[in-house]
């Protein structure tokens, strides 16, 4: 098994312990038990026996069954054994996925397939030696490693889909979800293989510490419905039977002893382009700047005596990198304002190919959703009371493992 301590701030699921991240820490809901208790009976599937075939998913009226969505949705939902080194006898690490096409092809997390999450710094990400899905009728077939993201711990897999009958679940848009609506995680807690779990949706666009890689995981989904270790890969339904996030965190009380916490899911959206660029090509791209920013907010703009209320004020410039080629400057000074640290002096991005940019997020989100590696962006700033666009000719973001 692999240690389940790690030295990063957040705890990746494979592992069971946590550290320190200010008052509290971040858990990942990936299991290693491989238990078997049965929380909630799974409907009915066809004997594995009978000839494979793949059911479509339409939407389900609007008003929230929780029942109705199990019935219609767990069939869909599969456990994910997945097996690192050779040894036959070797306990398996388990989380959840979810069959999302006739063809076979699972979306899960990438660190349930992979060991991302639980490396060190410097070490590749490297793949399970072996991984096996299991259905509600708990029939285990082999699956493929299509490809994973480790940005937005996302993880693709296929299976034959001859094999075992297939039901496809449907997948949602995640940039209409809204604060408050009724969703239905399922998945398999702790090795408890299709369990239900239901609640709300706490928050939208946050803005997270990544489990498999050192940028932030942007646009995430903050639940309180009761996920845990062995829910990583599962789908977060909303009140159609639609899939709006793959279920990948939770953040508890350091010391806590148990996974009680908030739950994050990967914006079902964000998971779409992974797999779409996953199953073309086997990996994923992302564009590269090489700057470090943060918010610029009305009373921040005030006290540096910026032209601008909103932004991203940049740090700082890797050397070398795109943006410092280009000319972006960061800061040159570092005070502390209304008890953060600020570095003062940067320039301030306003716009991406005239298109907004209102605070670091902003930013990050339009170099990795809509700019590619090789496209030249023109960057609108503002530097001192002057305003001026720069292009910067875009590299591909560094970090990215190659995938099988």
């Amino acid at each position: 098994m692999r240690s389940s301590f790690l030295p990063v701030s957040l705890v990746s699921a494979v592992a069971g312990a946590a550290l320190v991240l200010g008052v509290g820490a971040a858990f990942g809901l990936f299991d290693r038990s491989t238990s078997k208790t049965v929380v909630v009976a799974p409907q009915p599937q066809p004997a594995a026996s009978t000839p494979a075939t793949a059911r479509s998913t339409a939407p389900l009226p609007a008003t929230f069954d929780a029942a109705r969505i199990y019935a219609r949705r767990s069939p869909g939902v599969v456990t994910i054994f997945s097996y690192f080194g050779t040894d036959p006898n070797a306990d398996a690490a388990q989380g959840s996925g979810f069959v999302v096409s006739s063809e076979g092809a699972i979306l899960t997390d990438a660190h349930v397939i992979t060991n991302a999450g639980s490396t060190v710094a410097g070490q590749s990400v490297t793949p399970a030696d072996s991984i096996y899905v299991e259905f509600g009728d708990h029939d285990r077939i082999p699956a493929r490693i299509v490809g994973w993201d480790v940005f937005d711990d996302v993880g693709v897999l296929k299976v034959d889909p001859n094999a075992h009958p297939l039901t496809v679940v449907l997948l949602g848009n995640s940039s209409t979800v809204a604060v408050g609506e009724p969703v239905a995680a399922i998945g398999s807690p702790l090795g408890n293989e299709n369990s239900l779990a239901v609640g709300v949706v706490s928050a939208i666009g946050r803005s997270i510490q990544s489990l498999t890689s050192r940028y932030q995981l942007i646009d995430a989904i903050q639940t309180d419905a009761a996920i845990t270790h062995g829910n990583s890969g599962g789908p977060l339904f909303d009140s159609r039977g639609r899939v709006i996030g793959i279920n990948a965190q939770i953040r508890s009380q350091a010391g806590s002893g148990n996974d009680a916490g908030v739950g994050f899911a990967v914006p079902i959206d964000s998971a779409k382009r992974s797999m779409k660029e996953l199953l073309a090509t086997g990996r994923v791209h992302y564009a590269y700047v090489g700057i470090t920013t943060e918010d610029v907010t009305p009373s921040l703009a005030r006290h540096l005596g910026l032209s601008v209320r909103h932004g991203a004020l940049v740090d700082a410039a890797t050397p070398g990198g795109p943006g410092a080629n280009a000319g972006l400057r960061g800061g040159d000074e570092t005070i502390h304002f209304q008890g953060a640290t600020v570095v003062k002096g940067g320039d301030v991005i306003t716009a991406i190919d005239g298109i907004p940019v209102a605070s670091a997020d902003d930013l990050v989100r339009v170099v990795s959703e809509r700019l590619r590696p090789g496209q030249v962006a023109t960057f609108s700033i503002v530097r001192g009371g002057s305003r001026k666009t720069l292009p910067v000719k875009l590299t591909e973001r560094p970090g990215n493992p190659h995938t099988p």
